[in-house]
């Protein structure tokens, strides 16, 4: 009942924080391009975060720009997950997104000024085009995070990871970071409408560079990558 009337108080807030945000936002990426603003980006993003009664901190090493590109590979748990990643990470990046996304108001539009990038995921030859679109953007120097369960979890544990990150990473030689977002399925997650206030973490992983899993097939590339999450979730 407590977290019902607190989520009723919190939840308007919110909202008007997301709309006003993605207004101005999408005012300056017309103006300017969103890779040009990525500072904006993550003041926007942290500031719906905070709306939304949460603490953030950010652990590890984050990932050089001058060293990149670099793809991060991270859990997906909750609504605040892509502002966790885009609040920590200190350069643009783009990403895949679900097809269903795009057409959602106001976010769709922004998704799409911004430069995700849409993916059908049920319709392979669709999902392998996207995938070779990331595969060009990172070839251009762009970095990309990727949720390589695809969905958000409904149990709080990581489902399975999808290949086709992976197929990315060994197509590309792009310097892998695994990135564990802490505490955001217990901040809000698909089984329930309801937020719950309190502290979330974006940690860094130590990078995997393409010499350390050049000769690595798929699975073993993709447990290893799993392993790693799960220790920093449960530092």
């Amino acid at each position: 009942m407590i977290k019902t009337l607190i989520s009723i108080a919190i939840i308007p807030v919110w909202i008007l924080v997301f709309l006003v945000g993605c207004v101005v936002y999408y005012i300056m990426m017309s103006l300017f391009g969103s890779k040009n603003i990525h500072g904006v980006s993550r003041i926007l993003a942290r500031l719906f975060i905070f709306s939304g009664f949460q603490r953030f901190r950010v652990r590890g090493q984050v990932p050089d720009k001058k060293n990149g590109p670099y793809l991060y590979l991270f859990n997906h748990g909750s609504i605040f997950d892509p502002f966790m990643i885009i609040g920590a990470v200190p350069h643009y990046i783009t990403g895949v997104g679900s097809k269903e996304q795009f057409t959602w108001p106001v976010w769709g539009s922004i998704a799409k000024k911004y430069g995700l990038i849409s993916i059908e995921r049920k319709k392979i030859n669709t999902a392998v085009k996207s995938l070779s679109a990331l595969e060009d953007a990172i070839s251009k120097g762009v970095s990309a995070a990727i949720a390589p369960e695809g969905t958000r979890t409904i149990t709080g544990r990581m489902n399975e990871f999808k290949k086709g990150p992976f197929h990315v990473a060994l197509n590309t030689g792009v310097t892998i970071i695994p990135v564990a977002l802490k505490g955001a399925y217990n901040a809000q997650n698909k089984n329930d409408w309801r937020i719950n206030p309190g502290a979330i973490e974006t940690i860094f992983g130590s990078p995997i560079e393409n010499k350390d899993y050049e000769k690595m097939d798929i699975l073993t590339l993709s447990n290893q990558v799993k392993v790693e999450i799960q220790k920093m979730l449960d530092s």
